[in-house]
């Protein structure tokens, strides 16, 4: 143990020591989360609607089928009480709701003017944004079309309520994204470029053939980046709270478990490629080609998923920063605990034995 430790001390000295990689390492937490502040408008296809209709009647009906026939919506489920609209906001089955309220036809016909309320996901405020004018939309032609077959204006308007995020700022889209992409990067370049560099300085060799245990080399040497790497976490937490005014809803201690278990599968991940890589650059190209355009595009964190075609969607399935990115948002933004995050823990659980277990092997077999 004690060799353990006097490795591990050598190895902060050697971070701490490269201004270039301490550079990397907390500067672009700080600059990311300062400059990152707006998030993509793009066009969103097939979001899953749920259905809340308590009017039951012939407006409510031709809604409803307008909404389904529409190429932005998908009516995934219809639910009858409260209680269960809000189950399937916390499962993450729906990113809208349209409740269409009692007696509907009967208003609209004698007060020619009847309200239908809207309920969108707003932990990501473009997205809800969007999809609610989408919506508006629909509303609009509804109107358009009734106004045309009865001699007396008639209009239906949409009451939208936006959850998780009624101001629709925009840091509480970015910053899970930022958290995933840093945490990453971090975890997975700077520990791949780590131990290819002992690799190219003939340094590797000399450690495994003395009597130092291996599995202790490794462990060394990945260590800091994983202490660095919750480090930086904090930080990105407090700039969030602090100067972003972003309030965390639920556990952090369960938020740090979480992120703990990310960290240790981007970290096998960069002991994967330092396995296969002989370079530094080589190691890095990797890192970046690899990892991060897949945690930038394949999340959620830029682009929804759901307009994706299929083989990118099957594709985002084995990229671990989807699962880290769902959740950081269930977890922070929607104060959800652990059985709505349960399944996705489970994943990356699987993701971090998995890798771990290969990359070890392919390490030992390749330098001994």
């Amino acid at each position: 143990m004690t060799q353990l430790l006097s490795f591990i001390k050598k190895e902060f000295k050697h971070v701490f020591r490269d201004k270039k990689t301490l550079l990397m390492l907390f500067g672009l937490p700080t600059i990311q989360i300062l400059l990152f502040g707006f998030a993509l408008t793009n066009e969103i296809k097939n979001t899953r609607v749920t259905v809340l209709d308590y009017a039951q009647d012939n407006i409510s009906k031709e809604l409803i089928s307008k909404i389904d026939n529409s190429k932005y919506f998908d009516i995934i489920s219809n639910v009858n009480t409260e209680q269960e609209l809000e189950s399937e906001f916390r499962k993450g089955n729906a990113k809208i709701a349209v409740v269409f309220p009692a007696g509907l036809e009967g208003e609209l016909k004698h007060n020619k003017k009847a309200t239908v309320q809207l309920i969108a996901d707003a932990s990501d405020p473009n997205s809800a944004t969007t999809i609610s004018n989408y919506f508006n939309n629909i509303i609009h032609e509804y109107n358009g079309l009734n106004i045309s077959k009865s001699p007396l204006p008639m209009q239906i308007l949409a009451e939208p309520k936006m959850l998780y995020n009624p101001e629709l700022k925009g840091a509480p889209n970015f910053v899970p994204g930022v958290i995933a992409l840093v945490l990453m990067l971090v975890c997975t370049m700077m520990s791949s470029v780590s131990i290819v560099k002992e690799k190219e300085l003939g340094t590797m060799e000399i450690l495994l053939v003395s009597p130092f245990n291996p599995i202790f080399i490794i462990i060394s040497k990945l260590m800091p980046y994983m202490i660095i790497s919750i480090f930086n976490l904090i930080i990105i937490l407090i700039m969030s709270v602090t100067l972003l005014d972003l309030e965390i809803k639920g556990s952090i201690m369960l938020l740090i478990f979480a992120s703990t278990l990310f960290i240790l599968t981007s970290l096998a991940i960069g002991l994967l490629i330092s396995a296969t890589a002989k370079t530094q650059q080589s190691a890095m190209m990797i890192s970046l080609t690899g990892m991060l355009l897949p945690t930038m595009l394949l999340t959620g964190f830029m682009f929804p998923i759901e307009n994706m075609p299929l083989p990118l969607k099957l594709l985002s399935n084995i990229v671990p920063s989807r699962w880290f990115f769902i959740i950081i948002k269930n977890v922070m933004l929607k104060g959800l605990g652990f059985s709505s995050i349960w399944k996705q823990l489970l994943i990356l659980l699987g993701m971090c034995t998995f890798l771990l277990r290969v990359s070890i092997k392919k390490f030992k077999i390749r330098l001994q």
